[in-house]
């Protein structure tokens, strides 16, 4: 199975359903805000309870893997129930799950989330380009072949990045600006939008150094508890702001278990985006 690139499936649910990806981050201390214990009957009605309200509503919704797996092989086995029942309700499956490493085993983790009859398989990948960008190249393949898309880490939130991320090249290039150079030649001709796209941070303040018109989509966390708002989106992405997926997380999260508050605080959050893009 062979699907329409993910660059397009993309641009056209956040033009139907609005620029809005919710992360699905089952921690400890979020299942005990819902009065759920932490173990994977917790983790199993938590994770129900955000797919059943919001997957006819969000364009993306962008599960942490480590939540899961920390529970062994019975938390997979939820997110695998997860990945199948919020695509079948229309939304796209962005696997936070920040692969990265060479040769075989680059591309078992590729097959793992991006092989269209793995049962984890998701719409897009987050993957580390820190061994090097060419080290991708399997996942970058099997993306292309099946229709799916990368987000590849480029400048990330955390301030420990920046240690890595702006170092300077021998070239006088930054790391970053060497990644989103990559992803713009990867991206290069596709319409809409191409497939691979950088994760860049919201709360970075103004980004006009970095060359941000990648032809691709720029996953941006770090709204509502990490600081960050819609209305800063057009200072930090400048003239690429119409390829930005904001991630909120706890911003939607905190408001349940109940549906009706989940689903509102969703549509607020939409509402908020599409106001400061336009």
């Amino acid at each position: 199975m062979s699907l329409e690139p993910f660059g397009a499936r993309l641009r056209r649910a956040m033009d139907e359903r609005g620029p809005l990806c919710v992360g699905i981050d089952p921690h400890a201390s979020l299942l005990a805000d819902w009065g759920l214990n932490d173990d994977v009957a917790g983790l199993a009605r938590f994770t129900r309870t955000v797919v059943e309200a919001l997957g006819e509503q969000v364009a993306v919704f962008k599960p942490q893997s480590a939540f899961f797996e920390r529970f062994g092989s019975r938390g997979v086995a939820v997110l695998e129930t997860a990945v199948e029942e919020a695509r079948e309700r229309g939304a796209l499956i962005l696997m936070d799950a920040k692969r990265g490493d060479i040769g075989s085993t680059m591309g078992a983790y590729a097959e793992a989330f991006l092989r269209p009859d793995s049962p984890l398989f998701s719409d897009a990948l987050t993957v580390s380009p820190y061994l090097g960008f060419g080290s991708l190249k399997p996942a970058v393949e099997l993306a292309r072949e099946s229709g799916a898309g990368l987000f590849v880490l480029g400048l990330t939130s955390n301030p420990e990045g920046a240690e890595v991320q702006r170092a300077v090249r021998e070239d006088g290039r930054t790391v970053a600006a060497t990644v989103l150079g990559h992803l713009a030649a990867e991206n290069a001709g596709a319409e809409p939008l191409g497939s691979f796209g950088a994760v860049v941070g919201a709360t970075l303040g103004d980004l006009s150094a970095f060359d941000l018109a990648i032809n691709g989509p720029l996953l941006a966390p770090g709204i509502g508890a990490q600081g960050a708002t819609p209305a800063d989106l057009p200072t930090v992405f400048g003239g690429a702001v119409r390829n930005v997926v904001p991630s909120v997380s706890r911003g939607v999260l905190k408001h349940g278990p109940d549906t009706g508050a989940l689903r509102a605080a969703a549509a607020r959050c939409a509402d908020e985006v599409r106001a400061a893009l336009t």
